[in-house]
């Protein structure tokens, strides 16, 4: 430790280095549950890419891991800290280092917070569209590190389509650009892609420059309530197959709705089994918005309220964004999967997870991107009771094996971290995880990147 500390003082501010374990321990996990944690010797917070290579030099000296982290609101434990690790904490590095809106790119560090980066670009007219529930608090590099999604994902994709290039430190301390700066190029194998999602495994991301899109219109919202789930989803697929492309397209079930308006007296109808919310940004949301509606009542809508305003749309929205925090008090501790399958199966993701929720006796929300398939089920237990705990997990085991049966995967948007990794190796099969270890031996050979995360 000593000479740990020593090592990293030669090339660091003593202001980027905390060793108080009071302080440090705080450091130590993100907020997924059941994901354990080890504790960190030190947190280093680097300002600038060379305390990033200097860190990185040293661990290697001296074989120590290095845990990459942002913001810690993950949901998949892979910002865990491991035992004896140096913590390497990038929110210090924040800056937006230039948004150019003749090129339409962002350049910034990793450190700085999404909902920043979606306000500065807004003022010049300009749109950032991978919006993660937590963007007021996360940061860029983080939702690079996961492949981080959101609700506009429908229409606009995820963070992967909109990372044109990167800066990052190798685990020797090497800087390593990839990627571009224009709207086209295809020069060599796109490593850009193969950095978002590696969750710190492969290196350090330091910069980022991303896609922006022209700001788009108001968008306007519908909500359209359903006697059943299934109504819901069939719902979901008439608007996809008529080749609409909504801007956001949401599902609540009846658990969540219930949570909802206990925590927030939202009004939302108790009596529904499933509310779906569209949304459109088009020229003429008014017309797509009653075309959607139209489908609705088609597929057995018991009501349809289209929005009238943004004030009206901002209302219906955030029913939605206080899903997953509404969930959270319904007992001590919660389990958010992520399992994302194709939008025609839907209804039997939703409705197996009703009944694996009454086969353990749990009470399980579903929130869904449903226009994308991708649903989040909220398993509430108590985690002070150990029988509860062990039903909850297994119930979270059974729902991730239900999204693989029905031609899905493990996880959308939240990343695979040490919550999800005996499952990462039955989605991939032996010779798909046979080859991503040896990506991860190619640019880690010492393993100190982020150890014990996705295999």
């Amino acid at each position: 430790m000593d000479d740990l500390l020593a090592q990293l003082r030669a090339g660091l501010p003593a202001e980027a280095l905390i060793t108080d374990p009071d302080v440090t321990v705080s450091y130590a996990n993100d907020m997924a549950s059941f994901c354990e944690a080890g504790t960190p010797s030190v947190v280093v917070l680097p300002r600038t890419v060379e305390h990033v290579q200097h860190v990185m030099r040293t661990a290697t000296a001296l074989r120590v891991p290095v845990v990459p982290q942002g913001a810690r609101t993950g949901l998949s434990g892979a910002a865990n800290a491991s035992d004896g690790c140096i913590v390497l904490s990038l929110t210090k590095m924040d800056r937006i280092l230039e948004i150019n809106p003749v090129d339409r790119i962002a350049v910034v560090e990793p450190g700085v917070i999404n909902a920043t980066l979606s306000r500065a670009v807004g003022e010049q007219g300009l749109y950032y569209p991978p919006d993660p529930s937590s963007w007021e608090m996360c940061t860029i590099g983080g939702n690079i590190g996961t492949a981080s999604g959101g609700l506009c994902c429908v229409k606009y994709g995820v963070t992967a389509e909109y990372v044109l290039g990167l800066d990052i430190v190798l685990a020797d301390g090497r800087l390593l650009t990839t990627g571009r700066r224009t709207a086209k190029g295809v020069a060599g194998y796109d490593l850009t892609r193969l950095f978002v999602g590696s969750e710190g495994s492969l290196g350090i991301v330091v910069k980022a420059v991303l896609a922006l899109r022209p700001q788009p219109p108001q968008q306007l919202v519908l909500a359209a309530e359903f006697a059943s789930a299934a109504a819901a989803c069939d719902a979901v697929c008439r608007i996809m197959e008529r080749g609409h492309t909504p801007s956001l397209l949401e599902l609540m079930d009846r658990t969540t709705i219930r949570a909802v308006n206990a925590m927030a007296n939202m009004g939302l109808p108790d009596t529904t089994e499933a509310l779906l919310l569209a949304a459109f940004d088009t020229p003429d949301p008014a017309a797509d918005l009653a075309a959607v509606g139209e489908l609705c009542t088609a597929a057995g809508a018991t009501e349809v309220v289209p929005a009238e305003d943004a004030a009206e749309s901002e209302l219906l929205l955030q029913a939605r964004r206080l899903s997953l925090t509404a969930l959270e008090t319904i007992k001590s501790a919660t389990m958010i999967d992520d399992v994302c399958v194709p939008r025609s199966r839907l209804a039997e993701m939703l409705d197996g997870t009703a009944a694996i929720a009454g086969k353990y006796d749990l009470t399980i929300g579903v929130c869904a991107h449903a226009g994308d398939g991708n649903t989040h089920p909220v398993v509430c237990f108590d985690q002070a009771d150990p029988d509860e705990s062990r039903r909850a997990r297994e119930s979270f085991d059974e729902i991730m094996a239900l999204g693989l049966e029905l031609g899905g995967t493990i996880t959308g948007e939240h990343g695979v971290g040490t919550l999800k990794k005996e499952w990462l190796s039955r989605e991939l099969g032996p010779v798909g995880l046979e080859l991503q270890r040896g990506i991860k031996r190619t640019f880690d050979p010492l393993g100190l990147l982020n150890p014990g995360k996705l295999f």
